[in-house]
């Protein structure tokens, strides 16, 4: 053999044994080479690494540092889920008909009352009371917790609110003149405005005629009343207690011009029915009814000033004295206990009422003139013992 074979080395396994030493010089040094440049390679990369890390983390920590301040005013001038109260000032809400806790709660959050919505919506869910809150004008506190906002709703003294009194007996015209005060205007523009009776609801039986058709109640006058919408209230109640007590729609216009006919003369509830009796069974006998009140309302004055000419006078629809029937229209606004009565008339043979003493109000119901013609002393014993009532 030639020294030429000493440069060649015994072959390492595929399995990577094999003898090492039998690696030529040459080729070890270049290994070694190889291996030192990866290790080197693999430190510049770590360190690399290692800095950029470093370096983004610092970045961050600026970033933060810089923007923590930003957060912080932030967090601090954000609206609280809650108002810490008392509250000041005042602001008035509307809690319309229907509204939830939910409508309630941005209505109060929109006019600063609470903070949030959701704060009333859970002090709403907390108090068993909630649900009692009534719809209407409320005056308030701003920024105050939501529970008190819920408390000051059930507030009866928290509602703004007046209230007007049309008692029962009244007609049109004097109704007309106690909205016109209620709302600074005239009974003449309360009038105009009522023309018809369209712009009120005034049902189609009611032919044109608003007279008995304006309930007798106290109205609570919200702030955005106006005079429509309290003469629509009193006629939709009108219907409403029509409809309650079983009258049909048919009778409704008769069943009132009856009733306004008692509410004048009757002066106690007891003795309504009696007094609604007495005129059906005149009625029934083709009797005329001899209701002064009636001849007053359409000689447009009161009773006390009624003349011998007004009684006699047979152009007027309404004299009873004179005119057989019921009147052509209610003569005033009547209350539920007349309505009541004409619907449900108590059982009797009575044809005669009077009156025997003025400041009670005592009535005396009688079948025969003779009876009636004893009322009438009485009465008139009662007036002379006491000439200026």
């Amino acid at each position: 053999m030639s020294d030429s074979q000493t440069e060649w080395w015994a072959p390492v396994r595929p399995d990577g044994t094999g003898d090492a030493s039998a690696v030529p010089p040459r080729r070890r040094d270049r290994e070694r080479h190889r291996a030192a440049r990866a290790r080197k390679s693999r430190r510049r990369t770590t360190w690399v690494v290692v800095i950029v890390l470093a370096i983004l983390g610092t970045a961050g920590y600026l970033v933060w540092s810089m923007l923590d301040g930003l957060f912080d005013g932030a967090s601090a001038s954000a609206t609280p889920s809650d108002f810490p109260g008392p509250g000041s000032g005042a602001v008035e809400v509307v809690v319309n008909p229907g509204d939830s806790g939910q409508a309630i709660g941005r209505t109060l959050a929109d006019a600063g009352v609470v903070a949030t919505a959701n704060a009333f919506v859970a002090a709403y869910a907390a108090n068993p009371a909630a649900t009692g809150i009534q719809p209407g004008t409320y005056s308030l506190l701003r920024e105050i917790p939501a529970a008190d906002a819920v408390q000051a709703l059930l507030n009866p003294a928290s509602r703004v609110e007046e209230k007007l009194t049309i008692a029962e007996g009244l007609t049109a015209r004097q109704i007309y003149e106690k909205v016109a005060a209620q709302f600074g205007t005239t009974a003449d523009d309360v009038a105009t405005t009522v023309g018809d009776g369209t712009a009120i609801g005034l049902p189609e039986q009611a032919g044109g005629t608003v007279e008995g058709w304006l309930f007798p109640a106290t109205y609570t006058i919200q702030p955005d009343d106006d005079v429509t919408s309290v003469l629509t209230s009193m006629t939709a109640q009108t219907v409403k207690v029509l409809t309650d007590l079983g009258a049909q729609p048919d009778t409704w216009e008769t069943t009132l011009i009856k009733a306004s006919l008692v509410e004048r003369e009757a002066k106690h509830d007891e003795d309504r029915p009696k007094m609604a009796r007495a005129i059906e069974n005149r009625l029934a006998d083709d009797w005329r009814l001899d209701i002064d009140a009636a001849v007053a309302y359409g000689a447009g004055v009161s009773g006390t000033e009624l003349t011998k000419a007004m009684l006699d006078d047979t152009s007027n629809p309404y004299n009873l004295r004179r005119l057989k029937g019921l009147p052509p229209t209610p003569i005033a606004s009547p209350g539920a206990a007349s309505i009541k009565a004409v619907l449900e008339p108590a059982d009797g043979t009575w044809m005669y009422w009077c009156t025997v003493n003025l400041e009670t109000g005592e009535t005396w119901f009688s079948t025969t003139e003779a009876e009636h013609s004893q009322c009438v002393a009485a009465m008139n014993d009662w007036l002379a013992a006491n000439p200026k009532s």
